[in-house]
């Protein structure tokens, strides 16, 4: 008879479950004798720590659609799951995390790592349980898998270290074997005939429409490409929609916000409509101001729907199903001349920023480095950013090109999240050349989880902006509260070497006139490869 921890393996096998990230400890024995003895139906990648671990899963389930699982041991080991599991939870992405747990009968008697897991867990999950036995395994795995996938949220299983060893026990006479299906079950979520309706009329009648678009209509690229064409509609990207459409397609007009262009700011005070796609954008400032722009939103997520923008018609379905029953109803607008100066706004945007990329100064400035960069990245790359001054260099310095993938930790914002995010592309897209953008400040913060990337083969290009400060810290504390920076300096590290010591390449530059020439070697380097760009500390 199976026991509690090879119940559970089986069934994450039976959800389709092929990967696994965590890191081993004497609280999870049991799971990973179970997963050892599954090594050919399901993949365990080991990392340094925990919270790389929770971050590999959200970033796994961001660029998979698939759910993402992390598995930690007893106490600090679970503890240490939270960050990555708030951004999963932020962002909307599925996962399942799994911990272990001190014996069932010392649990509240202050034995050794006795932290009660599933009250820690209660704020980021919307699925959490501890598991009692085997037969309460059966129930509940399959339903922790199906609740985060429904809910796209946190599930949380905890299992006691003893438990799960437990074969089989006797089960309640109301718990029938085998009464609930390994299978997830989802509508085509079409949103109400009404408020399409009225959402053709406020886009018809608008002669000034803009699109913002985010991560949830990655997977309805062609429908909206096709309601922008309809709108003779600018597109403004949120951070998370960077993917959405190609930069350089004729009716994207750059990212929004802070990180963004001056022309998609420009045309959310111009416009008189907006369609909202997919996104929650925070920044509220950024959007029309109330009552000069009517609102369309469509969103999966009925409590999404009116979150920062007044809106008229909400659309609660799927984006590309409700795009292509909006595009039905559109007609074609014939003054264009919106997008058109949208256009030439954005083409002198692109001027200034071209100016700042080719600039020869020393100290190096960390654009020109950025630019070349994802210049030389292939058609099917996967690009991961950390948060930070990094952000907004890969947001506006790097254009995405069709067939290739861009992930940050979004709402939350959490800086560390690069790397993880990076090696999580490798292990989902085996052969697709994999490449990061991250600071020093958050690259020293899992600086080891770059040895994953050797351990797995990940081939990635690692570019690391080093300029020895918390540079958007030091230039918010300076600009938004007019205070002297303090404390963002940074203890440098050579991260060049340290990649030769954790079994990587590591180049170093310094000089503009040397940019191309060691970018070139790099990417011509075999296997994980880390850039570190001596940047100047002052360049905003």
């Amino acid at each position: 008879m199976p026991n509690t921890a090879e119940i559970l393996v089986d069934t994450l096998i039976a959800w389709d479950v092929r990967v696994i990230f965590g890191l081993p400890g004497d609280g999870i024995n049991g799971i990973m004798e179970a997963l050892r003895t599954r090594q050919d139906k399901i993949r365990f990648v080991q990392v340094r720590h925990e919270e790389s671990a929770a971050f590999m899963a959200t970033a796994y389930a961001k660029w998979t659609g698939k759910l993402g699982v992390c598995l930690a041991t007893s106490g600090p080991g679970g503890t240490h799951l939270l960050t990555g599991l708030y951004d999963a939870k932020l962002d909307q992405a599925p996962v399942l995390a799994i911990t272990g747990m001190q014996f069932h009968d010392l649990i509240e008697t202050f034995t050794q790592q006795d932290v009660d897991l599933t009250r820690v867990f209660n704020d980021v999950a919307i699925f959490n349980t501890q598991v009692t036995d085997a037969a309460h395994m059966e129930n509940v795995a399959g339903l922790a898998c199906r609740s985060a996938l429904a809910g796209r949220g946190v599930s949380h299983l905890s299992i006691a270290s003893d438990v799960q060893e437990q074969a089989s026990a006797k089960r309640s006479p109301r718990n029938l074997p085998r009464h609930t299906p390994e299978r997830w079950f989802e509508g085509d979520k079409r949103p109400d005939e009404a408020q399409l309706a009225l959402a053709a009329d406020i886009l018809n009648t608008a002669s000034k429409v803009a699109i913002l678009a985010g991560r949830g209509a990655l997977h309805a690229q062609a429908e909206l490409e096709r309601t922008a064409e309809l709108l003779a509609a600018p597109v403004a990207k949120a951070l998370l929609g960077k993917a959405v459409l190609p930069d350089d397609h004729p009716h994207v007009m750059g990212g929004i916000g802070i990180l963004g262009s001056l022309t998609s700011q420009e045309i959310m005070e111009e416009c008189e409509a907006l369609l909202i796609v997919g996104s929650t954008f925070p920044y509220i400032e950024y959007y029309p101001k109330p009552g000069k722009a009517r609102g369309v939103q469509i969103d999966r997520n009925a409590q999404r729907i009116g979150l920062r923008h007044p809106v008229e018609a909400g659309l609660v379905g799927d984006a590309a199903i409700t795009l292509q029953l909006l595009n039905e109803r559109l007609k074609p607008k014939q003054n264009r001349s919106f997008l058109d100066n949208a256009q030439q706004s954005l083409q002198r945007w692109r001027k200034m920023m071209a100016e700042a990329e080719s600039r020869d100064d020393v100290p190096l400035k960390p654009q020109r480095v950025v630019k070349a960069f994802g210049d030389r990245m292939p058609a099917n790359s996967i690009l991961a950013s950390d948060s930070g001054q990094n952000t907004e260099l890969a947001a506006r310095h790097i254009d995405i090109k069709a067939g290739q993938d861009f992930a940050v930790s979004g709402s939350l914002a959490s800086m560390a999240c690069g790397l993880p995010y990076a090696i999580a592309g490798g292990i989902a897209f085996p052969g697709r050349p994999v490449f990061a953008v991250v600071g020093d400040g958050g690259m020293a913060m899992q600086l080891g989880e770059f040895s994953t990337a050797v351990r797995y083969k990940i081939p990635l290009k690692l570019l690391v902006i080093k300029n020895n400060m918390l540079n958007q810290i030091a230039w918010e504390q300076m600009m938004f509260l007019g205070n002297p920076q303090f404390a963002c300096e940074l203890q440098p590290i050579d991260f060049a070497l340290a990649a030769e010591a954790m079994g990587g390449i590591g180049y170093s530059v310094t000089r503009p006139e040397d940019v191309d020439g060691v970018l070139d070697a790099a990417f011509a380097a075999e296997g994980p490869v880390i850039i570190e760009a001596v940047v100047d500390a002052y360049e905003t």
